[in-house]
């Protein structure tokens, strides 16, 4: 081994002793803080002041240290010190090595704990019956549109957004065979499925395909069945031991799925947020475009609109709608009060930190 390698090696060893005592040091004063929090009865998670403390770190980024990396490391840091403050227990669509897990883990790090529900119902239950702290659930993807059943828990539920995140969905394909011929039946959840239709065609047209209610439950029917093949996570390949077959088989490399954080208070403004609000509108001619009119007139970039049946009265229906700013800022108050009084039915679901996609390639 070389002199200057060895100086090298050592300079590593060196930093590495210095990151260790600094993360010592921000962890101390991250137990202060929780004291404080605590003696004052305020909230532990603060996705506002997440969104700042990474928003700074990557404005501090001026080297070649890639972006998304920095972003999941700060992540970890700033869930590892919260979990100091109070250990946090964390519901999500399950099971184990789902996308919803996933998005859980970037989050909240590995220091929470999680509990793994089978339903989206469940996860808004156990929010509301206090059993854990937060929940996550899948609200839309890039491709495939609305998570409808979430939209619809909403209606029902008390529970606030109060973050949302974007996972980048990069599908495997996964198994126990050495190779592609050896592959008899091919299971996955009917959107992960789909969202790699284009790949399957090509090089597995003839297997049977088996839908499945999990990406992760797909990855359990591999473990188990020496012809069953997965389209899963590479988080999947992992956990339940299986050989990556073939990577990225997703149709669009660009392809997302948004998930949002349950919890029961919703965040102070950042400058950069969103709230997501549920109205009817008055049976009668134009009274959607009545109902949109305060939108344009107050400037207010409206980002995404999803219609749903009511289900209290037939064709009725419950529109979800996804708008830039808080419900404390000035504009958005003259916005919402002009709405309330346009729609029989009118609900603030949340306003939150505002993410935008980001992906590791």
């Amino acid at each position: 081994m070389s002199d200057e390698l060895d100086k090298y090696r050592s300079q590593i060893d060196e930093i590495d002793r210095q990151m260790v005592d600094l993360l010592h040091k921000r962890a101390r004063v991250a137990e202060e803080v929780g004291a404080i929090k605590k003696e004052q009865g305020l909230r532990l998670y603060v996705p506002e002041r997440e969104k700042e403390v990474v928003e700074r770190i990557l404005e501090l980024n001026c080297g070649n240290f890639p972006e998304a990396s920095l972003r999941r490391i700060y992540n970890e840091i700033t869930a590892a010190c919260l979990n100091l403050e109070k250990p946090l227990r964390v519901a999500y669509l399950g099971p184990e090595a789902t996308f919803t897990h996933c998005a859980a883990l970037d989050r909240f790090g590995a220091a929470s704990s999680y509990d793994s529900r089978e339903s989206v119902d469940e996860v808004f239950t156990a929010v509301s019956r206090g059993e854990v702290d937060f929940g996550v659930v899948p609200i839309e993807n890039s491709q495939e549109g609305a998570v409808r059943h979430t939209l619809d828990r909403f209606l029902e539920s008390n529970l606030f957004i109060c973050s949302e995140s974007y996972l980048a969905v990069d599908l495997c394909l996964l198994g126990q065979m050495e190779e592609l011929k050896d592959v008899k039946i091919l299971c996955s959840h009917r959107q992960a499925l789909a969202q790699s239709r284009q790949w399957i065609e090509k090089n597995l047209s003839e297997v049977k395909i088996r839908e499945v209610n999990s990406t992760a439950r797909a990855a359990e029917l591999a473990a188990g069945e020496t012809d069953t093949a997965a389209v899963a996570s590479p988080v999947a390949a992992e956990i339940y031991g299986l050989k990556i077959l073939a990577n990225k088989i997703e149709d669009r490399l660009d392809n997302y799925t948004r998930f949002l954080v349950l919890g029961c208070e919703i965040p102070e403004p950042t400058g950069e947020d969103k709230t997501t609000i549920a109205f009817s509108v008055k049976d009668r001619v134009g009274a959607l475009y009545d109902t949109l009119e305060p939108f344009g007139r107050l400037s207010v970039n409206m980002t995404k609109i999803e219609s749903r049946p009511a289900k209290s009265k037939t064709w009725d229906y419950i529109f979800f709608v996804d708008f830039i700013g808080h419900q404390d800022d000035e504009k958005i108050q003259k916005l919402l009060d002009a709405l309330k009084s346009e729609t029989p039915f009118f609900k603030i679901l949340g306003s939150y930190p505002r993410e935008e996609p980001f992906h590791d390639g």
